[in-house]
């Protein structure tokens, strides 16, 4: 730790990590009750359940992105954070914000907008936390040295934050009110969050590869201007069936196909880097993270997005299981993945400890991404069946729903490794080992006759 103001991250990422232990077993609870339907539904609804799980997987990413800016724009500024009490403040607000807005649903009180339920007060506490948040890292970032990872990862966060105004617009019109909606939801997960996912995914690359920051920054523009090609027109395929003029069938078909690209470069980016690496960086499980996060990003988000992402295609998919398993893998890939890569990372450095159990924690890794993958699996072929059940054959849809009890309990037993894998990694993190394994003896090669 180069910088005594990045200490403040470790706050941010412990936090997180605790939402996090929520947010998985809050799924785990809605994945039983596809399964039994009636488990708790007289004390605790589904849909308070599934408004938890949500929300809870919103904070604690954007907690892991405040942390991880807490934490690498003073090592790129080569400076420390502006003001360290007002990052714990602007914590303060977001902890505050949440217990409030689990509070009001477990009584009933929410926006009744998915991603977006929270209580006016709740929403207000959040800007206002956004203001703190971009004011301390702005001027900590102009004031210090300015380097390709800090500007696009400014200009990602500038973006996020700013896009939270239209969460307050709320039109009566239904079709008004889903275009203001997903201005939220698209341009955060496919559009801004890109531009901090590569530019964290760039920083610890920088750190763990040893490959010289110009080939770094390089791609990184690279991969930023295909993210904002993309998913800016992109948004249109989220409204070919709100009410919206039809051209945007088009447009959103076709933009959104070009989509894919932005993942597969980052994906490429990983692997080429630790390719051209020379450093043998202690931390492989950091590494394991990074890779892994790229490359399921790319198959949950451009592969499996492009599975339905066609408007033709889209008409008979939309609102099925197909959905589900797409959001679940992208949103594991891009952004989970990558927030535990960063923790893996910086958490050791921050806490001076040599001795991480990093076994534990790669294990956690093929845990999680083990049933993930099937997670996805068994809710595409549910998917399929119910496309074909649902809308081409015309079934009802809780006759169809009858008939995927086979595939919610197959995805029931995923969420159980998925979340025996999260608390395996909050424990690895969290836990020093008492038993350090020393390195044995240096043995130098023999000299070669003749030299």
């Amino acid at each position: 730790m180069k910088y005594q103001s990045q200490k403040v991250a470790n706050a941010y990422f412990l936090v997180a990590m605790a939402l996090f232990g929520i947010q998985v077993l809050g799924g785990l609870l809605a994945g039983w009750i596809y399964v039994s339907p009636n488990t708790l539904s007289e004390i605790l609804p589904f849909n308070v359940i599934r408004m938890i799980h949500t929300n809870a997987l919103i904070v604690w990413l954007l907690l892991g992105f405040f942390g991880a800016a807490y934490y690498l724009v003073p090592e790129e500024s080569e400076r420390e954070i502006f003001s360290v009490k007002l990052a714990y403040i602007q914590l303060a607000i977001l902890v505050v914000g949440t217990l409030g807005a689990v509070g009001s649903y477990l009584v009933g009180i929410h926006g009744g907008r998915e991603f977006l339920e929270q209580p006016l007060w709740v929403k207000f506490g959040i800007l206002v936390a956004a203001v703190i948040f971009l004011v301390n890292v702005s001027l900590t970032f102009l004031a210090g040295r300015k380097t390709a990872i800090t500007n696009i990862l400014m200009m990602g966060l500038w973006l996020l934050c700013l896009l939270w105004v239209f969460a307050f617009i709320n039109p009566d019109n239904l079709s008004l009110d889903k275009m203001y909606w997903w201005m939220v939801v698209h341009l955060w997960v496919e559009a801004t969050w890109e531009l901090v996912m590569a530019a964290i995914l760039g920083f610890l690359m920088l750190k763990l590869t040893g490959v010289d920051r110009e080939v770094i920054e390089k791609w990184l523009y690279v991969i930023v201007a295909t993210a904002l090609f993309s998913g800016i027109l992109g948004t249109g395929h989220h409204f070919y069936w709100i009410g919206t003029p039809g051209y945007w069938q088009w447009i959103g078909s076709i933009f959104s196909t070009f989509e894919v690209v932005p993942f597969f470069a980052m994906m490429s980016f990983a692997f080429v880097m630790v390719w051209k690496g020379r450093k043998n960086h202690p931390n492989k499980a950091a590494l394991l993270w990074s890779l892994g996060s790229s490359t399921v990003a790319f198959f949950g988000a451009g592969v499996w997005g492009f599975l339905h992402t066609l408007h033709g295609v889209n008409f008979y998919t939309h609102g099925t299981q197909i959905t589900a398993a797409h959001g679940h893998l992208s949103f594991y890939g891009a952004y989970v993945a990558l927030n535990l890569a960063m923790f893996t990372y910086a958490m050791p450095v921050l806490r001076n400890r040599a001795p991480y159990n990093q076994v534990l924690n790669m294990a956690s890794f093929w845990l999680m991404t083990g049933g993930m993958c099937f997670m996805t699996f068994t809710l595409t072929f549910a998917g399929t069946i119910q496309t074909h059940m649902q809308r081409i054959v015309g079934d009802y849809y809780m006759d169809v729903q009858d008939q995927l009890g086979l595939f919610y309990l197959m995805r029931f037993g995923s969420g159980v490794a998925v979340v025996l894998g999260a608390l395996l990694f909050i424990y690895s993190m969290l836990v020093v080992r008492r038993e350090v394994v020393k390195p044995g003896p240096v043995i130098k090669d023999a000299a070669v006759p003749g030299e």
